[in-house]
C-alpha cells in the first residue's frame, strides 16, 4: 500500500513544485491540496504544467483528512498558527515554511521581528537538510524546510566550518523571482517580475539565521541580489581562512564530506562552458554543485554553489527528506538530471 500524503497550502511555487514531485512518487499517493484562495478549481489552473497528470482540485484547509504525511508549504507563520491542530491530522509532518528552522525562540524573535507563536514546538522539530542531518531524520515525525539561499551556503561552506577552517566568510547570492513566491494577481503571471524585489537583501536576510545555526561561530557576511531568471541560486563565497590551504586540500575535505552524497556534485573543470556551478543547468533537479577556487595572490579562496531553487533549496529537499523519514532510498522521486542544452 501507498503512504497517503497531503498538502497544505498547495497553489504557490513551492506546492506546485512539490505536487509535481509527489504525483511522479512511486510510494505515495497525493490524497488532498488544499487552497483557501482556489478551493473547488482544479491544480492545473495554478500549475499548468500538471494538466492531463491528475484531476485533483483545490479544497480549503477545514475538509483536510487524516493522512500519513502531511506537507505544510503555507506562508511564513501560518504554519506555526495552526501546528497543533495539523498534528491530529498525521502522524508525519514536513513543514517548508520558516517558521520551525530554528532551534533558539530568541533567534526566532530576532530575525523576524515578532514572538514565535508556538515555541514548545522548536525542539520538536528536525532541520531537513539531509546531507547534515541525516541521523537525526531517520524515524523524526517533525521535519522544518530549509531556506534555499541558505542550503547553498550550507552545502558548500559545511565542510570547511566543519574542519573550524573559516575566520571570515563574505558571501554572495543571485537568485531567481521566483524566491519571491506566487503572489495574487496579474503578476503572478509573470515570474521575471513576481517577488523579485523581495529577493534583494543588501542586509540582513533571515536565512542568515540557518547559516549561522549550522556552521557554527565565525564572521559571517551575507547579501541577496535578484537577478533576471526565474529559477535558480547561484553562491559566491569569498572566505578567509584561518591558515592558507591549497587546492589538493580542499578537494580532500569536499570529497570525504560529498563523495556519498546523491545530490551533491563537484565541479571544478579546467575546461569547457560549465567549469563552475551554473544554476541554469540544474532546473528541476535536486541537485546541489559546489566547486572552489585558491586565489594564487592571497589567502582568499573563492568557493561556488549552484541548485534550483524550488527544488533542492525548497520541494526537492522535502521529498529528499520525507524519503529519509520512512526509511526509503532518498532518490525516489528525485531522479530528474536536469536538461541541456538550456
Amino acid at each position: 500500500m501507498t503512504v497517503q500524503v497531503s498538502i497544505v497550502g498547495a497553489s504557490g511555487y513551492a506546492g506546485g513544485e512539490l505536487l509535481r514531485l509527489l504525483l511522479g512518487h512511486p510510494e505515495v499517493t497525493v490524497a488532498q491540496v488544499t487552497s483557501q484562495r482556489l478551493a473547488g478549481r482544479f491544480v492545473h489552473g495554478a500549475h499548468p504544467n500538471l494538466r492531463g497528470f491528475t484531476r485533483l482540485k483545490f479544497c480549503p484547509v477545514e475538509e483536510l483528512e487524516p493522512c500519513d504525511v502531511l506537507f505544510l508549504a503555507l506562508p511564513h507563520g501560518r504554519s506555526s498558527a495552526q501546528i497543533a491542530r495539523f498534528a491530529t491530522l498525521a502522524d508525519r509532518i514536513v513543514d517548508l515554511s520558516a517558521d520551525f528552522r530554528l532551534r533558539d525562540v530568541a533567534a526566532y524573535e530576532q530575525w523576524y521581528g515578532r514572538p514565535h507563536p508556538a515555541p514548545d514546538w522548536l525542539p520538536r522539530f528536525v532541520y531537513g537538510l539531509p546531507e547534515l542531518y541525516r541521523e537525526e531524520l531517520r524515524g523524526a515525525r517533525y521535519v522544518s524546510g530549509v531556506g534555499c539561499n541558505a542550503t547553498a551556503v550550507n552545502l558548500v561552506l559545511w565542510p570547511l566550518a566543519q574542519a573550524g577552517l573559516i575566520e571570515r566568510a563574505v558571501i554572495e547570492v543571485k537568485v531567481g523571482s521566483s524566491e519571491g513566491g506566487n503572489s495574487p494577481g496579474a503578476a503572478s503571471h509573470h515570474p521575471e517580475r513576481s517577488g523579485s524585489m523581495r529577493s534583494f537583501a543588501p542586509v540582513g536576510h533571515r536565512h542568515q539565521a540557518e547559516m549561522r545555526q549550522a556552521l557554527g561561530a565565525f564572521e559571517l557576511h551575507f547579501s541577496a541580489t535578484a537577478v533576471e531568471m526565474v529559477r535558480g541560486v547561484l553562491c559566491t563565497a569569498h572566505l578567509f581562512p584561518v591558515r592558507p590551504l591549497t587546492e589538493k586540500e580542499l578537494w580532500r575535505l569536499y570529497r570525504a564530506a560529498y563523495a556519498a552524497e546523491p545530490f551533491v556534485r563537484l565541479v571544478k573543470e579546467r575546461k569547457g562552458i560549465y567549469r563552475y556551478p551554473e544554476p541554469k543547468i540544474l532546473a528541476g533537479t535536486n541537485l546541489c554543485d559546489v566547486g572552489f577556487a585558491v586565489d594564487p595572490h592571497s589567502d582568499r579562496l573563492v568557493v561556488i554553489s549552484a541548485l534550483d531553487n524550488l527544488m533542492k533549496g525548497a520541494a526537492g529537499t522535502a521529498v529528499q527528506a520525507m524519503n529519509v523519514m520512512l526509511g526509503w532510498e532518498e532518490r525516489l522521486g528525485l531522479e530528474f538530471m536536469g536538461l541541456h542544452p538550456v
